[in-house]
């Protein structure tokens, strides 16, 4: 096996074959983005046959170098680098279907990190800031296990939308502030973006943007690999993140688009890969590389294997609980007997009930948890005080860097995009807190977890009208229906204390996607009335409270604080004569998990439904049905004390009571209506 150094010449060719693999799957599929992986072909050559440390035959080794393309538009970049290294699931014929349904070469690139690719990228901006969030998690892990165990860069391609973005600029500047000395950026300063030259919108100086933010800066020839190797090289030496500009071609070798705007989206024909074949004295027919050149690359996907050989022997040699609890991290699973912290709180809050903000006992859960998961980690935008998730846990800095809380600043977009990377890495369980409002902020990083289906978790608090004299601008009546409107993400609305520990539990055992815990700012009323071994909330939504004196009448389903209403509201009824269940549904994503018979048995058995939540309807006609009532808003807020605000927009007991009894009345005229089971 040889590996050597590839000389500039053989180099030159070797980012060829790149070329030419992208520009024969981006023709054969019609359309693609054949700019990035022909102008970044050099570039990307010189990293991967010097710099990154991987092992395609183990691809989730975990001190691998992480390599994050955000300009993930151009994917066939880092699909022909995955399969010029040597990464088994990465076939030439994989790369003969680009953009065909079920192929590994999607549009853009889609996580799976058995085919090299780590992270779902495309939005742009969400992969720079992934890619920081890996290097945060390293640099908690490294200071953890120590440099012989934990040790690797992370390694993100970007383009001008990815620095033109918003996000973009937050990954500058706290990661600057951070100095995570381990991630390093290649910006592919190729000057266009799709409508044309970057002076069309853009006058910054943006290796001074970089400058400023306390990064490493160099600025190479792009399409010259050993001035990008030697910069590489240099970055590595400093302790601040680092970013070459790169200074490319778009289009690089197709003589009819390069340097134009056409080559970021254009069609490529086969009269322009001819062309190219010409341009670059490239003799060979669609997707053929030369011997002499697949094994230089096959070279390179081997180049770590010694790296790779004397780590897996300090694996082996450390202490038998060192490697046990690295071996747990790896593995994804939990620590023994964790959930005992939410059992002890349970009883605690059943016998003692907090009276505080719910937000402080979500605080003092997330200290507990801490204790019992090492590998959990906090922090929040600017809002410690406000929501009180950092408690005894030290703050992540520069210079501390084995702490578990990470003060983000006013960056709500960047926390979410790196709790996404934090959570692709490995070995770290991710937790952002922010007020439910601002979760618009970081939607599109939300929306990336659930499409990466990411273990992240995301926190809100100051859930409802309840946050007050704040005004509407702060109150967030219509984000249950958005959220919920996300596939695979499971959005949790607890009760009270003993529910809000229930929901911690299945949001921190999550493994398979991201979960949204909200709660309001003000204190959670007890609704629970007796221990429970058995997480109720597991199934999403269960009776509280059945119905006496006959067959139910009316179910009352609420969520949160206004479980407490419903409950006041069941008791009005009551005494009426009318018997009345309460169901609380903390989660309606895992309440559709459960079969036919159990929904009914919660749901349907009632003449009327009324549900009862201090946000919009959207959504609750599926369970309440055609004759079936809601109290909560149907516009915004206002500023004024909580209680005010509740009796203003009829969110109180009597007002749910009134509204099952005109609910009851319509029935009786309707008969045949009501109590249909849910599909």
């Amino acid at each position: 096996m040889s590996t050597q150094t590839p000389s500039p010449d053989l180099m030159r060719r070797m980012a060829d074959a790149i070329r030419f693999l992208a520009m024969d799957a981006i023709e054969r599929a019609g359309e693609g983005h054949p700019g990035t992986p022909l102008g970044a072909a050099d570039t990307a050559t010189a990293l991967f046959t010097r710099h990154v440390k991987f092992n395609p035959l183990d691809p989730r080794w975990p001190d691998r170098d992480r390599f994050v393309q955000s300009n993930g538009h151009g994917s066939m970049l880092i699909y022909s680098l995955l399969h010029l290294t040597g990464y088994p699931g990465m076939t030439l014929d994989q790369l003969k279907s680009f953009r065909v349904l079920g192929s590994h070469c999607a549009g853009h690139p889609e996580i799976d990190q058995d085919l090299g690719i780590e992270v779902t990228t495309g939005v742009l901006g969400q992969g720079i800031a992934n890619a920081a969030g890996m290097a945060l998690a390293e640099a908690l892990l490294n200071a953890r296990f120590g440099d012989a165990i934990v040790d690797h860069y992370t390694y993100a391609m970007v383009g001008d939308g990815c620095l033109q973005e918003g996000v973009g600029q937050e990954v500058i500047s706290l990661a600057g502030h951070l100095r995570l000395g381990k991630l390093i950026v290649l910006w592919d300063d190729n000057q266009m973006t799709d409508d044309g030259d970057t002076r069309l919108a853009l006058s910054d100086d943006i290796p001074g943007r970089f400058r400023v933010s306390n990064w490493h800066v160099q600025e190479v020839d792009g399409h010259d690999p050993e001035q990008v190797s030697a910069a590489l090289s240099l970055a590595k030496t400093d302790l601040r993140p680092s970013l070459i500009a790169c200074r490319t071609r778009i289009g690089e070798g197709i003589p009819r688009v390069q340097g134009q705007r056409a080559a970021h989206g254009g069609r490529v024909f086969a009269d322009d890969t001819q062309a190219a074949r010409t341009a670059l004295n490239w003799p060979h027919g669609p997707f053929e590389v030369p011997d002499d050149l697949r094994n230089a690359w096959l070279d390179a996907g081997r180049r770590s294997q010694g790296e790779y050989d004397a780590w897996v022997a300090r694996v082996e040699a450390m202490a038998p609980e060192d490697r046990a609890e690295f071996e747990r991290l790896r593995a994804g699973h939990l620590p023994e007997s964790w959930t005992r912290v939410i059992e002890d709180h349970k009883r605690t809050y059943l016998s003692d009930p907090p009276t505080d903000f719910a937000y402080k006992t979500s605080g003092e859960l997330i200290e507990a948890l801490a204790g019992a998961i090492p590998e959990l980690l906090s922090g929040a935008p600017d809002l410690e005080g406000a929501t009180l998730h950092k408690r005894s846990l030290e703050a992540f800095t520069a210079t501390n860097r084995s702490g578990r809380y990470v003060h983000y600043g006013i960056r709500e977009h960047v926390m979410g995009a790196m709790l996404n990377g934090i959570a692709a890495h490995g070995g770290v369980i991710p937790c952002g807190i922010t007020y439910l409002v601002f979760s618009d902020y970081e939607r599109p990083a939300i929306r990336m977890a659930a499409l990466m289906k990411l273990p992240v978790k995301f926190i809100f608090s100051h859930d409802s009208i309840g946050i007050g004299t704040n005004g509407p601008t702060h109150q967030p009546v219509e984000f249950f229906a958005s959220l919920r409107a996300i596939p695979r993400l499971y959005v949790f609305r607890p009760a009270d204390a003993v529910e809000l520990a229930e929901c911690w539990e299945l949001t921190v055992e999550r493994r398979d996607g991201p979960c949204a815990l909200a709660f309001p700012r003000m204190a959670l009323t007890p609704v629970r009335e007796a221990h429970e071994e058995e997480n109720l909330c597991r199934r999403g939504a269960y009776v509280l409270k059945e119905a006496e004196g006959g067959p139910r009448k009316v179910t009352l389903l609420a969520t949160g604080s206004e479980v407490a209403v419903a409950l006041k509201a069941r008791s009005i009824l009551q005494a009426e004569g009318t018997p009345t269940a309460v169901v609380s549904m903390p989660c309606l994503e895992l309440f559709e998990q459960q079969d036919k018979a159990y929904r009914d048995s919660v749901v349907n058995q009632s003449t009327v439904r009324v549900a009862v939540e201090a946000a919009i309807r959207q959504g609750w006609d599926y369970y309440v049905g055609e004759n079936g009532g809601f109290v909560g808003m149907d516009d915004f807020g206002a500023s004024g004390p909580p209680e005010a605000l509740f009796e203003h927009f009829g969110i109180t007991p009597n007002h749910v009571a009134a509204e099952a009894r005109s609910r009851l009345k319509v029935s009786l005229n309707r008969p045949g209506i009501v109590g249909d089971s849910i599909a």
